[in-house]
């Protein structure tokens, strides 16, 4: 196995892990977008640029979702 299939394979797999573990703490929410963004940086390295783009959109999504909660928890 190569070290990018590796590295792809660790960003999903930690995509999942924080993906479940969203509703613990705002954190998670916050480590799954990072997880999103070496994701999408393994689709670009791995030449499949719709992946790239799909997971780049899924880090904003998950980077305002993790906006939004730390306004609540604030509040």
């Amino acid at each position: 196995m190569s070290p990018l299939t590796l590295f792809g394979a660790g960003a999903v797999l930690l995509m999942l892990v924080f993906y479940a573990l969203e509703e613990r703490a705002p954190a998670f929410t916050l480590a799954f977008a990072f997880a999103c963004l070496a994701s999408s940086a393994y689709g670009w390295m791995a030449r499949t640029w719709p992946f790239g783009v799909v997971e780049a959109v899924w880090a904003v999504v998950a980077w305002r979702r993790w906006r939004q909660r730390q306004r609540g928890v604030r509040s």
